[in-house]
C-alpha cells in the first residue's frame, strides 16, 4: 500500500481539488449566510463533504447511471446552483427565498453542497482518477477536507479581522470568480451534452 504514494501524485492531486474546491474563496459566501441566520456545523460539514468525496470516488458514476444521469449533467445541475449564488453575491438579491419553515442549518445546502463537494469538485475527483493512484487521490481529499474544517472554524475570527468593507469587496471579487467557474463549468458540459444529442 505505501509503494503505491508518491509525493508529486499526492500534492499534484491536493492542488487540483484545492483549486476546484476554493474553500478560501466561499470565505464571503459562508459570512453572508451566517448574516441571514443559517448555522454552519463546520465538523460536520467537514465529515459530510469527507463522506460524499469517498462515496462518489468508488460509486459515483455507478450511482448516477443507475438514475441514467451522466457526469455532464450532473456538472450542468451543479453550476446552474453556483450561477445563482455568485449572481446573489455580485447583485445584493436574493434569489433563494427562506420560507418560514426553511431550515436554519445550512450545513448540507449550499455548504457541503454545492460549495465544497459540488459537481465541480466530484466530477473533478473522478477524471483525476486516470492520472493519479487512488491512495494519493484519497489522501488529498482527507487533507483539503481538513482545510476545509479549519477555514469554516475561523470564519468568525475572519469576520472579526476583516472590516465589513473588505468583506463587501471581496464578497463581490469572489461573487465574479464563482460566476466564472459556474459558466465555464456549464459550457464545458453543455457542449459535450450537445455534441452526444447530435
Amino acid at each position: 500500500m505505501l509503494e503505491q504514494f508518491s509525493w508529486h501524485e499526492f500534492i499534484s492531486a491536493f492542488f487540483v481539488l484545492f483549486a476546484v474546491i476554493d474553500i478560501t474563496g466561499s470565505i464571503p459566501v459562508i459570512l453572508s449566510l451566517k448574516k441571514k441566520g443559517k448555522t454552519i456545523v463546520a465538523s460536520r460539514a467537514a465529515l459530510i463533504s469527507l463522506a460524499m468525496f469517498i462515496m462518489f470516488f468508488f460509486v459515483g458514476e455507478a450511482f448516477l447511471n443507475l438514475f441514467g444521469v451522466d457526469i455532464s449533467s450532473f456538472a450542468v445541475a451543479g453550476s446552474v446552483i453556483i450561477f445563482i449564488i455568485a449572481m446573489e453575491m455580485i447583485l445584493d438579491i436574493e434569489i433563494f427565498h427562506y420560507q418560514a419553515d426553511t431550515p436554519k442549518d445550512g450545513t448540507f445546502v449550499p455548504v457541503v453542497f454545492p460549495l465544497i463537494a459540488g459537481a465541480g469538485g466530484l466530477t473533478t475527483l473522478l477524471s483525476i482518477r486516470s492520472s493519479y493512484n487512488d491512495l494519493n487521490i484519497l489522501l488529498a481529499v482527507v487533507v483539503n477536507i481538513l482545510v476545509v474544517y479549519l477555514v469554516l472554524k475561523l470564519t468568525k475570527k475572519l469576520e472579526k479581522v476583516l472590516s465589513p468593507g473588505i468583506i463587501y469587496m471581496l464578497q463581490k471579487f469572489f461573487g465574479i470568480i464563482l460566476l466564472a467557474v459556474s459558466v465555464k463549468l456549464f459550457t464545458s458540459n453543455i457542449t459535450f451534452l450537445l455534441e452526444k444529442i447530435n
